[in-house]
């Protein structure tokens, strides 16, 4: 039987090969080959139309992604199945991948015809069925290893980057190479790599490393664009361009059809998720050179981008407009994340995308191709704040969401109270939350498709309950996020669909048939036909082709083997005498279980308090004034299944109330009266919350003991390096997100006056600064004076002074914008503020390391 079904499957997704894409309104790309014209457009032959394309990187044939699906046992041809029918779901029609030579080159650049390119060519075929139009970086000049040691054995594995364009033997190994890659023939498609038309063009190699003469430069990228011509192939050769900014030039002066850039607006690997606004970090791309003709002439491509660290659903819009606004025709994310292993995060751990696990972003990422294919080439709608609108676009870093609303699309990352802007021309819904058309109980998203009038499918996926910060550091064994299969509460309203229509369960072992009343139903994920009172549906069944799926597909992570689970962060501190509300997200509830908050001034009173659940996975309770006195409260959450209980933290069997509960963890939040402080950062807490980089190049960051054995954080300036000029600008920054921090205190907020910051310089006269940054990114400083010894320094909240926003972590690649002003200022509001900066200034040049310390940071 499950020969058969297999066999049906696979049948199946060949019948849906050549149809337009679902779950966006028809991108309108003719396809077939493209061109790039002497004005540096490119172009689809057929029609002369330009070209616009926007997807991701995946790299399931490939390095650490094939060695963990296979270490799990997942069959790699229907992991990557899954995959692409959820990329087609989010509307992507762009793929690119640097394909690891190392694992199918020997070292002198034969192909090898093993698992890893067949996974490839089966890739490229499975993309092609749904309509995603490819372009490939045959050279990654990477090996496979990371995170685990290396195996790779081809020639990049005996030739750095730096020496891959100056070796004699590494450039004949690439030239042979590219030949052998170019003319490979597809056992799926049939077709050799160079002619398939759904292969749009080649870029090179990914991020080579160059260095002067710039000679050598434009000569190996002439000979690598030459390899690739030499074969027949006519398609648009592509080159980085913004890997070596000191070398830009030998590139633009190479004979190739376009450039290619990335975006790590907030850099990489933070290690935790970044909180705060990141808006202004994406609000333009000014690339430098953009008036040289050289550059005018040559295509655009972002071969990857990304919001690293960033779990927020309101980057990938606003990215996709700047992209637009630069000039850009092409750009793909690195990395959507396997299916089968997004449950940990493990692929590239500042990178977290996928469908099932981050519900919200993915949403994002439909809403992001749709503002690349709609905003014009060139088109700009002013600096943030006032684009947060554009066109049917709107973001917001408040409300968490992004949102289109055209006549024929609605979608949306969060709750909305927008209408469809044509209820009657609506045609395709996706969202998270819920909004004037769906009011949905759940966490996953969902996607509505009419096929006729009358006649809808529905599409639901898992709930999605994070249960750890994704950009920690990654193991296998540990999942971030759990998957539930939970029924849940669905109300559709749709005028063709009334409020009585019929749900039919479609995907395999879904049986599920209901009637809604009042246009309510009960739903668990899967597919599902939804039919207007009267209306035959006889016609659809599973195996009904339509756009680029079948009526029947469904592709869902099993629920994941957890039990409860529980994520919450105690307040830093509590307001004696006012009343405390917490809040924490929780899994595992079913009907009838109770959730209870055990509350103890320690050593005072306990109390056994109820919760409410505003929203699925969450659970809020208020602990009274009374035992808000000050001192310590100590908390447990109880999670009642029958006579079953379970303690949290720590899913500990009973309650801590019983006489022999012998565990010793809770949580506590010190209950402070007015006048007490409020620390913004403490050096000895916060390392694993903080971003605390150099910014010039030769400055980093460090902790160090005080002299009465605190913890403090170091800015180090080191000597200017060999060769270049002494620093200019901020020499090293200190981030913490502290919004979180004012929500115990809010009574008190008005009966602040001034930030104290504990610190010293060894540098005498040492120039720097406190910054406030507010929810909308607007900025105040004020100078932070310095001495030699530890001392607390006082800074009045009246001394505040508007300023820009030093963009920390650094933008990459480095001709970003490091600065944001915004053109209209408020008046200054505690209350508004959210993210704290220490910014300290390059000094002038000495031969030993300087050194800024900060031990604590508090308001008073």
């Amino acid at each position: 039987m499950t020969q058969r079904r297999t066999l049906l499957l696979t049948f199946l997704f060949f019948l849906a090969a050549s149809l337009p894409t679902l779950s966006q309104p028809a991108s309108k790309q003719p396809g077939g080959e493209v061109f790039v014209d002497k004005n540096g457009v490119l172009r689809w032959q057929k029609g002369r139309q330009e070209v616009a394309l926007f997807g991701v990187n995946y790299t399931a044939p490939f390095a650490y992604s094939y060695r963990a699906l296979q270490k799990l046992g997942v069959n790699h041809e229907q992991a990557i199945r899954q995959d692409v029918y959820h990329l087609s779901r989010l509307g992507v029609d762009a793929f690119r991948v640097h394909v690891w030579d190392v694992e199918i080159t020997d070292t002198t650049g034969n192909l090898l015809e093993n698992e890893h390119l067949r996974l490839l060519d089966f890739l490229v075929n499975e993309l092609k069925q749904r309509g995603i139009r490819i372009i490939l970086t045959p050279i990654a000049y990477w090996n496979n290893g990371y995170p685990e040691p290396d195996t790779g054995t081809g020639f990049s594995s005996i030739f750095s980057k730096s020496e891959a364009y100056t070796n004699p033997r590494a450039i004949a190994a690439q030239e042979r190479y590219l030949t052998q890659f170019l003319n490979h023939r597809n056992p799926y498609t049939k077709t050799l790599n160079r002619e398939d038309p759904d292969i749009l063009a080649f870029e090179v190699c990914n991020e080579p490393r160059y260095h002067q003469p710039e000679s050598e430069v434009t000569s190996f990228a002439n000979r690598m664009a030459a390899a690739i011509r030499a074969t027949g192939c006519r398609k648009p050769v592509f080159y980085n361009v913004s890997e070596n900014p000191d070398v830009y030039q030998a590139v633009l002066n190479a004979k190739v059809d376009g450039l290619t850039f990335q975006w790590y607006p907030q850099g990489l690997v933070a290690n935790h998720a970044l909180r705060g606004n990141f808006l202004p970090y994406v609000d333009q791309y000014p690339i430098p050179y953009r008036t040289d003709p050289r550059f005018t002439s040559k295509a655009r491509m972002v071969y990857e981008f990304e919001s690293a660290d960033i779990i927020q659903p309101v980057m990938y819009p606003f990215m996709a407009r700047s992209f637009r606004e630069a000039g850009f025709q092409w750009a793909t994310q690195f990395a959507y994340d396997p299916l089968a292993i997004a449950y940990a995060n493990t692929e590239y751990q500042t990178h977290y995308l996928n469908l099932a696990y981050t519900p919200a972003k993915a949403i994002s990422l439909l809403i992001a191709g749709q503002a690349f294919r709609t905003v014009k080439r060139g088109q700009s709608f002013g600096r943030y704040p006032q684009d947060s609108v554009f066109g049917d676009f709107l973001v917001s870093y408040r409300r968490q969401l992004s949102q289109l609303n055209t006549p024929e699309a609605f979608y949306y990352t969060a709750s909305t109270a927008a209408a469809p802007k044509q209820p009657g021309k609506l045609r395709h819904l996706a969202g998270v939350g819920s909004s004037t058309v769906v009011r949905y109980g759940g966490l996953g998203a969902y996607f509505l498709d009419r096929l006729a009038p009358g006649v809808w499918r529905l599409e639901v996926m898992p709930d999605a309950v994070p249960i750890r910060d994704p950009f920690e550091k990654a193991s296998l064994s540990k999942p971030v996020t759990q998957i539930l299969w939970n029924e849940q509460p669905l109300q559709v309203s749709l005028s063709d669909l009334g409020s009585s229509f019929s749900l039919k369960g479609l995907n395999e072992g879904n049986p599920a048939q209901a009637q809604a009343a009042e246009g309510r139903v009960s739903v668990r994920p899967g597919v599902y036909l939804l039919a207007a009172a009267g209306k035959s549906t006889a016609t659809y069944t599973a195996k009904t082709a339509f756009n680029h799926l079948l009526l029947g597909e469904f592709a869902a992570p099993a629920p994941s083997a957890l039990g409860a689970q529980v994520r919450h962060t105690p307040p830093v501190q509590a307001t004696a005498g006012q009343p405390l509300r917490l809040s924490a997200t929780i899994s595992g509830v079913s009907p009838g279980d109770s959730v209870l908050l055990v509350a103890q001034h320690y050593y005072g009173r306990t109390r056994t308090l109820p919760t409410t659940s505003p929203a699925y996975g969450t659970v809020e309770a208020t602990v009274p004034a009374d035992l808000l006195y000050p001192g310590q409260l100590r908390y447990w959450l109880v999670l009642k299944k029958g006579a079953q209980a379970l303690t949290f933290p720590g899913g500990f069997p009973g309650q801590p109330r019983d006489w022999d509960y012998a565990h010793a963890e809770h949580w506590e939040v010190p209950i402070v009266a007015a006048g007490t402080p409020l620390p913004l950062f403490v050096a000895s807490r916060d390392q694993e919350q903080i971003e605390a980089r150099g910014v010039a190049n030769n400055a980093w960051t460090d902790y160090v003991t005080t002299p009465a054995g605190t913890l403090a954080l170091r800015l180090v300036q080191g000597p200017p390096r060999a060769g270049q000029p002494a620093a200019t600008g901020p020499a090293a920054s200190l981030r913490a997100f502290f919004g979180d921090k004012l929500a115990g205190r809010q009574a008190h907020l008005a009966s602040f006056t001034e930030v104290v910051v504990r610190a010293c310089s060894s540098q005498p006269g040492a120039r720097a600064k406190v910054t406030l940054t507010t929810r909308d990114a607007v900025t105040y400083s004020a100078p932070l004076p310095l001495g030699a010894e530890l001392q607390d320094v006082r800074l009045p909240l009246s001394a505040f002074r508007p300023d820009a926003l030093l963009l920390m972590p650094r933008p990459y690649p480095g001709f970003n914008a490091l600065q944001y002003q915004p053109t209209t200022v408020p008046a200054f509001q505690l209350s508004e503020a959210e993210v704290l900066q220490v910014v300290w200034e390059s000094g002038a040049a000495t031969e030993a390391p300087v050194h800024l310390d900060i031990e604590t940071i508090s308001l008073r």
